[in-house]
């Protein structure tokens, strides 16, 4: 029998679509993988911002990793929004409990409408307890300048950054963890994302050419989510990170001239369909 490459997802629910656990399944699916989920968080949530967010408890959350695990198995693990230390600490022992290898850690702290989605406890405890099992990190710009304490005022600045935060997280645990930068919040026309592959010690530029559009939302979620599906399917790290940058990039070209919401919209999941 055949078998399909195997992506759990561990992240909040986006109401509208476009980010989070729904985004997630989009992208793992249009990479060609098996998606499956542990919701830890329902947001209230559109184009324009989050407007409520309810905790689902963290006896479900575990539930939900240990179902899937038990049953269907995974190749690899995407983890997104995590709100709280007691979510963070669960999580880190239910993949540890389960011998989990490839996991891709988005650390989300904000939503692209500004709205912030985890506590301030919890991000520390997320950079010194989870990220050290994650195999990759995939931080945005904020994201890395909450975790490093750097300032990131260029392009110029990420390659040490991806080293500096790789450095600093695999120095806390038992692997090498590999680092991608995203330079979308910069404001070159050129952006040059930097993956910093630490478990052979290079560093990898993935370039594309900025497509001004509002439609945005959801592009770590979905960044996150293809490279874990590549790295599920047996992608080397530096080739799941050029396909993910690549899936990415048509993804919000392709995305570029449709109109959902009154906010940022989202990504085009299946322009390659």
């Amino acid at each position: 029998m055949k078998t399909y490459p195997r992506v759990l997802t561990i992240a909040g629910s986006d109401s509208g679509g476009g980010a989070g656990i729904q985004a997630d399944i989009k992208s793992i699916s249009a990479t060609g993988s098996y998606a499956a989920s542990a919701i830890t968080a329902i947001t209230v949530q559109n184009t324009v911002g989050v407007s409520g967010v309810h905790l689902v408890p963290v006896e479900t959350i575990v539930g939900q990793i240990d179902a899937v695990i038990d049953d269907i198995g995974v190749d690899a693990v995407k983890i997104g929004m995590l709100s709280s230390v007691e979510v963070v600490l669960a999580v880190r022992d239910a993949l540890l409990k389960h011998g989990i290898d490839n996991i891709v850690l988005d650390p989300v702290m904000v939503a692209t409408s500004g709205d912030r989605l985890i506590d301030e406890p919890a991000v520390k405890v997320l950079s010194e307890e989870l990220a050290p099992i994650a195999r990759v990190l995939t931080p945005n710009i904020p994201e890395a300048e909450i975790l490093t304490g750097m300032k990131i005022s260029s392009q110029d600045d990420l390659p040490e950054v991806a080293r500096r935060l790789s450095e600093a997280v695999s120095a806390r645990g038992n692997r090498k963890v590999s680092v991608l930068m995203k330079a979308g919040h910069l404001k070159d026309e050129k952006l040059v994302d930097y993956f910093y592959n630490a478990e052979d010690g290079h560093l990898l530029e993935l370039e594309s050419i900025r497509v001004h559009s509002v439609n945005t939302h959801g592009t770590g979620c979905t960044l996150s989510s293809a490279f874990a599906s590549y790295l599920a399917q047996g992608f080397s790290l530096d080739d799941a990170a050029r396909e993910a940058k690549n899936y990415i990039a048509r993804a919000i070209e392709s995305g570029a001239d449709y109109s959902i919401g009154h906010g940022h919209g989202p990504v085009n999941h299946f322009w390659n369909r």
